[in-house]
């Protein structure tokens, strides 16, 4: 949105469907990544995928039919994103897909569903890494709607770094902070499966006896906790509340390693080059792995204690920065586009 602001010959409509709408995982983020309030706003709130997906469709489809875009640009893998780009599919509306071209080659995945299906009907394709051209390409999309600009999450990382810096002194105060890890933890193949999550809380709860970790609390996975009494496997895991963007940044980057199972982290801890240690068999992004600080451990406890402590002993990967990471796939986007 940033880099198209500054085409005057553009206007834009924001849509925020509220497929994400608890205040700690949404409007914290609008605030923080000081984007304008969404023109329009669903309002679609939780639901399973197929009901989810299908009320977006369903109020999306007035405001495609009312404001009838030149573009409609669609982000990411979530149900969001695969909704909306099926109605501008039926509707002839010409729809780009922004971080195009990932692939876990999972369906167990719901993600890898909407990705899947997103790539096929979208008429252009803006890829964040080469891997992206080519899985896009082996699935028969047509060269010349794939375009190669980078990663437009490092964009927003790059221009807010400085702001998430400043936060340091007053999280490192708070949280009595030295030597820590941060975890976060929310994909339902860790989370809902109640044996995996005691399995993982009791791993990571012996692991906070070495080094101490932080680990913010995704609502689905507090949920879990409460609901099948795990509270007390986690008495060594400093356990808060979500955290803005600005505030995850600065403890990312002071880390001494991060635990995850999300996508984005993998990235943002390649670029500042944190040890990543992602707890899922596989990964959409593999040049985290490929180039950067990433190491898969799937749902292998005994790996992940080892991968710890290679860390913990000064053994983790350097890793380098994707080409393109570089704060511009913004504008590289715009251009395309006008």
């Amino acid at each position: 949105m940033t880099a198209l602001a500054h085409r005057n010959s553009v206007r834009q409509t924001l849509v925020h469907t509220g497929q994400h709408y608890d205040a700690n995982m949404s409007e914290v983020f609008f605030r923080q990544l000081a984007l304008p309030e969404p023109n329009i706003n669903l309002e679609v709130g939780s639901g399973s995928h197929a009901w989810q997906t299908a009320e977006i469709m369903l109020r999306f489809e007035q405001v495609a039919l009312a404001q009838r875009p030149d573009w409609v640009l669609v982000y990411g893998d979530v149900n969001s994103t695969v909704a909306t780009a099926l109605v501008c599919a039926k509707l002839l509306i010409p729809v780009a897909h922004v971080e195009a071209g990932l692939r876990s080659f999972d369906r167990t995945m719901p993600e890898e569903i909407n990705r899947l299906l997103t790539d096929q009907v979208a008429d252009l394709l803006f890829t964040p890494s080469a891997d992206g051209n080519e899985n896009l390409l082996r699935e028969g999309v047509a060269s010349e709607k794939i375009r190669l600009v980078g990663n437009v999450m490092i964009d927003t990382l790059v221009r807010l770094l400085p702001k998430a810096r400043a936060c340091w002194p007053a999280l490192c105060s708070q949280y009595n902070l030295e030597r820590y890890g941060l975890v976060t933890l929310h994909r339902p193949s860790n989370v809902d499966d109640v044996a995996m999550l005691q399995t993982i809380l009791t791993t990571l709860n012996d692991i906070s006896r070495k080094l101490r970790l932080i680990f913010p609390v995704h609502p689905r996975t507090r949920l879990r906790i409460a609901e099948n009494n795990l509270q007390d496997i986690t008495t060594h895991l400093h356990l808060i509340d979500p955290i803005g963007y600005l505030d995850f940044m600065a403890l990312q980057q002071k880390a001494t390693l991060v635990i995850t199972d999300s996508g984005g982290i993998q990235e943002e801890t390649t670029y500042l080059g944190v040890p990543c240690l992602t707890v899922r068999k596989n990964t959409e992004r593999p040049i985290t792995v490929t180039l950067g600080t990433n190491r898969l451990v799937g749902q292998d406890m005994d790996r992940l204690r080892v991968e710890v402590n290679r860390i913990l002993n000064g053994d983790s990967r350097q890793g380098e920065i994707p080409p393109l990471w570089d704060g511009k796939a913004g504008e590289r986007i715009a251009d395309v586009l006008l």
